[in-house]
């Protein structure tokens, strides 16, 4: 099967799938080059509130698939930077449900999520010291803002894989699963984020992320969304709100 980015929707909740199986799903160029443009038009989307990004069948992304890379290393990581960056930015929660291996470029588009489950028994590595790569300095930050600047210049330096324990341990990943148990997880957590305030979701993605200029545009936007009075009314009434603001 050719490699591939699929995705669909359904109850609100955009997946995206990286398909590669031959390759341990490793990205081709052309996998890098397709995802800003999935991710713009998942963004516009009003059916869409989440976004889960996962690997077909049994791993997620063993990094950029190196065969196809041809003679330029910069090109490759350039697109590779453009892709996180878009997963970075996108302004609805994002979630990376993580099996198998999670190595190289897939543990940048991991980290360029918002949050991290993994299945027991994953594993996760940083590994541009292995190819004489020098780690985009976004993508390092991006890295040192997750996991620490120790663990950081561990996982450069080294290179080596890390089990779901250390990954957990080290805020690398939000939750570990039992084998069996992450789809269900990633389902009942999905639902959870879709219950609550996608106003207050998207402001705090970007305070969190460092966007503190648009404090005004939030408070204004909070004040006309009506998010508060209906969260104070279904406090009060002892039901579940029903946010009516979008993205």
């Amino acid at each position: 099967m050719e490699p591939r980015l699929s995705h669909h929707v359904a109850d609100s909740v955009a997946t995206v799938v990286i398909g590669h199986t031959a390759r341990r799903n490793a990205m081709t160029p052309a996998m890098w080059r397709a995802l800003p443009p999935l991710l713009d038009s998942l963004a516009g989307d009003p059916r869409v509130g989440v976004l889960v990004l996962t690997g077909e069948g049994g791993t997620f992304c063993a990094g950029a698939d190196i065969s196809a890379m041809g003679d330029s290393a910069d090109e490759a990581r350039e697109l590779a930077v453009l892709a996180e960056d878009a997963l970075a930015a996108f302004p609805k929660p994002t979630l990376a449900a993580v099996r198998g291996h999670c190595v190289g470029g897939g543990a940048q588009l991991a980290v360029a999520c918002d949050l991290r489950f993994a299945e027991e028994g994953a594993l996760f590595g940083v590994t541009p010291a292995k190819l004489g790569l020098v780690y985009p300095a976004s993508t390092t930050r991006r890295l040192v803002s997750l996991v620490g600047p120790a663990t950081a210049k561990w996982l450069l330096f080294s290179g080596e894989l890390i089990s779901t324990e250390r990954a957990l341990r080290t805020g690398l990943v939000d939750e570990v699963l039992p084998e069996g148990e992450l789809d269900k997880r990633v389902d009942e957590f999905t639902r959870i984020l879709l219950s609550r305030s996608r106003l207050t979701q998207a402001a705090a993605k970007e305070f969190v992320n460092g966007q503190d200029d648009r404090e005004a545009f939030w408070a204004e936007t909070e004040r006309g969304s009506g998010d508060i009075a209906e969260g104070v009314a279904a406090f009060m009434e002892r039901r579940a709100p029903r946010f009516e603001w979008r993205v």
